[in-house]
């Protein structure tokens, strides 16, 4: 895992912590928009190039620093 991730998860959990009655729902539910959000950033630069479906996997891997 990355700093990126970190950075991520802070964010989460401060616009969390403005829903303490549903923290939980709403930490997950951030998250998740979060992660999603650099995902599609990521294909959406690779499309510009043509790039072929493993290349998206790789750079979101590399990017969130997971190994396989």
């Amino acid at each position: 895992m990355n700093e990126r991730i970190l950075e991520l998860a802070i964010e989460a959990r401060k616009y969390a912590e403005t829903k303490p009655d549903i923290y939980s729902v709403a930490y997950d539910k951030k998250f998740a928009e979060l992660i999603v959000g650099e995902c599609t950033n990521i294909v959406a630069d690779a499309v510009d190039h043509r790039e072929p479906a493993s290349t998206y996997v790789n750079k979101i891997k590399q990017h969130f620093g997971v190994e396989e």
